[in-house]
């Protein structure tokens, strides 16, 4: 199987486990017993759906170190600014970003089954896992669910070197009469941080391409990138990579507007001042803005006619003429379906790396675990 040989050095560990010792964990920090199951939920959605760069790797790093070193608030605290018919907006007030997330598209639901559209706008959050998991929300509600998210910057501008943007990501959740909807949850650079943790994980170089130094020219120094990325002596690439012969300046263009939908509509942070360092270089809070949408089908030709539609040009797409020596062509979601009929049989591949993270944090919130990995 592919799957057993691309994590080969990984151990599989049941997801009952995974989630219970994060929930564990994220209610040893200091977060509360229902936000917890929340942010548990979405981080082994990632997880279950072969997202390995923003499930259980995203734990420690990114909300507990934080939270450990005062920087982001375990209790979150949701101030609604403003609430009209279809529209709102939150002041997640530096809490979890997943708390606040599932509130604001939790709105836009109810909004757009009252009123057919609903869009809500959040400022002052924290990075809250994988898109996918929000706009899957609104497809479970027979939805059409968009969100988008800015980041600490990471992403040059065509023809620029220095990281001005996040990996930003506009994301698509569309129901279809198939047994897995259409979602499209990805970066608007060619990569995002979280797959070079990965890669850093691994031992492995990065393929050219994806990020580029001072000097204009691509990097390919894993450990070293992943320092760089923040100090600003590399970036990432925009969708369609370098310079604009093979259309950099798109992914740029959409990375600008998520960019300003995560800021202008809240009149929050944006850019440089979500870089999570002072002038002193010392780590302050990264005041992430969000956007969520949701659309009603039924408010146009129906629900069920949507998703034949939709299903059908999903199927026509995957049936078209392969490439030579292709014989299948995939559509967004497809590939975290297959991901999860494989791993609810086979559990979640844990890395060597991974393993002592999670065993340093079991210890230091002396939680009663032990798992099958340190036989």
């Amino acid at each position: 199987m592919a799957y057993e040989d691309a994590y080969k050095d990984c151990v599989w560990v049941d997801f009952s486990i995974l989630e219970s010792f994060m929930v564990d964990t994220l209610k040893a920090s200091g977060i509360p017993a229902d936000d917890a199951k929340v942010i548990g939920d979405v981080l082994i959605e990632s997880d279950k759906r072969g997202i390995d760069s923003h499930g259980i790797g995203r734990l420690k790093p990114i909300y507990i170190d934080r939270i450990a070193i005062g920087i982001m608030n375990p209790i979150t605290e949701i101030e609604v600014l403003k609430d009209d018919l279809t529209t709102a907006v939150l002041d997640g007030h530096n809490g979890m970003g997943h708390v606040v997330g599932k509130k604001a598209m939790e709105m836009a639901i109810q909004k757009a089954k009252k009123y057919g559209m609903g869009m809500v706008a959040v400022r002052n959050s924290n990075h809250y896992g994988i898109a996918g998991y929000y706009a899957t929300m609104a497809i479970e509600a027979g939805m059409i669910g968009i969100t988008g998210t800015n980041a600490r910057p990471s992403i040059a501008p065509t023809f620029g070197v220095e990281n001005m943007m996040g990996t930003n990501p506009m994301t698509f959740g569309i129901p279809t009469d198939e047994v897995f909807p259409f979602v499209l949850d990805c970066a608007t650079s060619v990569t995002q941080r979280g797959k070079i943790e990965v890669y850093g994980r691994a031992g492995k170089e990065l393929p050219p391409g994806w990020v580029i130094g001072l000097d204009g020219k691509t990097r390919t120094d894993t450990d070293q990138v992943l320092k760089d990325l923040t100090t600003g002596k590399a970036a990432l690439t925009p969708l369609g990579g370098i310079g604009e012969e093979t259309g950099g300046y798109k992914g740029f263009g959409y990375s600008m507007v998520v960019e300003i939908l995560s800021a202008a509509l809240q009149d929050g942070s944006f850019m440089k001042e979500l870089n999570g360092f002072d002038a002193d270089h010392k780590p302050i809070p990264y005041p992430l803005g969000h956007f969520f949408i949701a659309i009603d089908p039924e408010r146009f030709m129906g629900l069920e006619v949507f998703k034949k539609v939709a299903g059908t040009i999903c199927r026509q797409i995957r049936s078209s003429k392969k490439a030579p020596g292709e014989d299948r062509i995939y559509t967004a979601g497809e590939k975290e379906y297959e991901a999860w009929q494989y791993r609810k049989e086979h559990g979640c591949p844990v890395p060597p790396s991974l393993q002592k993270a999670m065993v340093e944090m079991r210890d230091t919130f002396k939680l009663d675990y032990h798992f099958d990995f340190e036989k």
